[in-house]
């Protein structure tokens, strides 16, 4: 059952946890208000949706709505008052914005009342993303596209995110089973590629094809020059930098092409669409606010973006393995991220069929 189109124009005005606005005393119970308030929204454009009411004075139900900026999706935190209704609106308001994605947090919906507004849930997560920061289920609807979902498992260190992107990627091909998905196989897989604590690309990509002999892994590193240096000097920099070049021989020793053409987006859409994945590198800024170099997985593509998986999430902003799964992306913004460190580099580690 798909929901129905909104009879009347949203209602959407900016969230502010200190001062909500006042029809939500008659809608939102005490302990959805406090999950609201909890964390620090204002990265996330935290927004109510709300649809009005018969008479055209108050709201009927009402949502709150966030999204990782740079993306193309809107995430319900909880729907109150006449859910259908604030559901209808907050697609509305989705399709009026462009976005290809609605997703919807587990914390006072459950599966029967998501799938009856057109929401599919999406599969568990895995690995740190199963406490009280983050919701147990979790509900999408695709408003452009759609695409195959990969099992979701969040980073258990602040270093591992290239060996679970990696692993994701294997699980999705069939080469691991979700169950093994876990904290010993993605320490081991970090060990492997590691350039303390960071993984590179070359180094990545290597260890990837040391562990599934049968996977066919192209690295993608414009520059010939050592990368993830940036904020070492002197010696610490140095000996990562020797380990760099050390991994350029393993590489081809294990038969692992590194090409320094710099891919695009449109190289990621073909890529994906031959069944491949890529595992990204790319700087955290837009979305979380802070320039970190990070690791994604980009697995699909639907019509005005591509999806990826983030092992990361940031639990102080409200941000929860709902918004890092399935995460739709659109070409341009995933283009301006894909870069780090001062000169702009880009890499990739492409994993394709055997």
């Amino acid at each position: 059952m798909t929901a129905r189109p909104a009879a009347t124009a949203p209602v959407v005005v900016p969230f502010d946890p200190e001062h909500p606005p006042a029809a939500l005393d008659a809608l939102a119970p005490a302990a959805v208000l406090e999950r609201w308030r909890s964390a620090d929204r204002s990265h996330h454009g935290p927004r109510i949706v709300a649809a009005p009411d018969g008479a055209g004075t108050g709201w009927a139900g009402a949502a709150l709505v966030t999204a990782r900026p740079g993306t193309a999706y809107g995430k319900i935190v909880d729907a109150v008052g006449d859910v259908p209704a604030a559901v209808d609106a907050v697609l509305a308001h989705a399709r009026e914005r462009g976005l290809v994605q609605v997703k919807w947090e587990g914390w006072t919906v459950g599966a029967a009342q998501a799938a009856a507004a057109g929401f599919a849930p999406m599969g568990p997560p895995r690995g740190d993303a199963r406490d009280a920061r983050h919701p147990a289920a979790g509900h999408v609807h695709w408003v452009a596209g759609g695409t195959a979902e990969p099992p979701y498992y969040r980073q258990t260190t602040d270093f591992s995110c290239g060996a679970v992107t990696a692993l994701v990627a294997r699980a999705a091909a069939g080469a691991v089973e979700p169950g093994a998905l876990d904290r010993e196989a993605e320490l081991t897989l970090w060990r492997a590629a590691t350039n303390f604590p960071a993984c590179e690309p070359v180094g990545l990509g290597t260890a990837v094809r040391r562990a599934w002999p049968d996977a066919a892994v192209t690295v993608h590193l414009d520059g010939g020059e050592p990368v993830l240096l940036d904020t070492y000097s002197g010696a610490e920099r140095e000996w990562r930098a020797v380990l760099q070049r050390a991994s350029r021989a393993d590489a081809e020793r294990a038969g692992v092409p590194v090409d320094p053409r710099r891919p695009s987006p449109a190289d990621l859409r073909g890529a994906v669409g031959r069944g491949e994945h890529v595992l990204l590198l790319v700087s955290l800024v837009a979305m979380q606010g802070f320039d970190v170099p990070h690791w994604v997985l980009c697995h699909g593509a639907v019509p005005g973006a591509l999806v990826i998986e983030d092992p990361w999430t940031g639990a102080a902003a409200g941000d929860t393995w709902v918004d890092a799964h399935l995460l739709p992306v659109p070409d341009a913004s995933l283009d301006a991220m894909w870069a780090v460190e001062g000169r702009g580099r880009r890499g990739a580690v492409r994993i394709g069929r055997p």
